[in-house]
C-alpha cells in the first residue's frame, strides 16, 4: 500500500550517513541519489524510504504524532536496529519490548528528530 516515505532533514550529509548505516540492517541500498536527498530500497517494486531537504527551502521539522515504522524479520532484528540507531546518534523513545500480545517494537528519533519504530508482529 505504501510506495515510499520521505523524512525531512536540515543536515543532508549527516542524515545520509545515519540512514546508509541504519537501513543496511534491512538490506536496503541507495536506489536514487537526487539533488535534495536520497532514496533507499530493498529491491525493485518494494516500498522505498528517503530523506530530503524541504522542497520549499524552509526548515525541516519533525511532525508531532508522525512516525514511520520499519518491519523487522524477528525480535533480534528489532533489538539490533534500535541499538544501531542509538550508536548512530538517535535518541531512545522506547526500549525494545512487547507492547501488547504479538507486537514487539522499539522506538527512536533520528538526528533530525523524526520518530521511527522497528517492529515485528506475531
Amino acid at each position: 500500500m505504501i510506495g515510499y516515505t520521505v523524512l525531512g532533514t536540515n543536515d543532508l550529509p549527516r542524515a545520509v550517513g545515519f540512514y546508509d548505516a541504519l537501513l543496511a540492517e534491512f538490506g536496503a541500498k541507495r536506489a536514487m541519489d537526487l539533488p535534495r536527498g536520497h532514496i533507499w530500497a530493498t529491491g525493485p517494486g518494494k516500498p522505498m524510504f528517503g530523506v530530503m531537504t524541504p522542497f520549499d527551502g524552509g526548515t525541516a521539522t519533525a511532525g508531532n504524532g508522525t512516525m514511520v515504522a520499519l518491519p523487522a524479520a524477528d525480535r533480534s532484528q528489532v533489538d539490533r536496529v534500535h541499538a544501531r540507531a542509538l550508536e548512530l546518534g538517535a535518541t531512545c523513545e522506547g526500549q525494545p519490548g512487547e507492547r501488547m500480545p504479538g507486537f514487539y517494537g522499539a522506538y527512536f528519533r533520528d538526528p533530525d528528530g523524526n520518530k521511527l519504530a522497528c517492529f515485528i508482529m506475531g
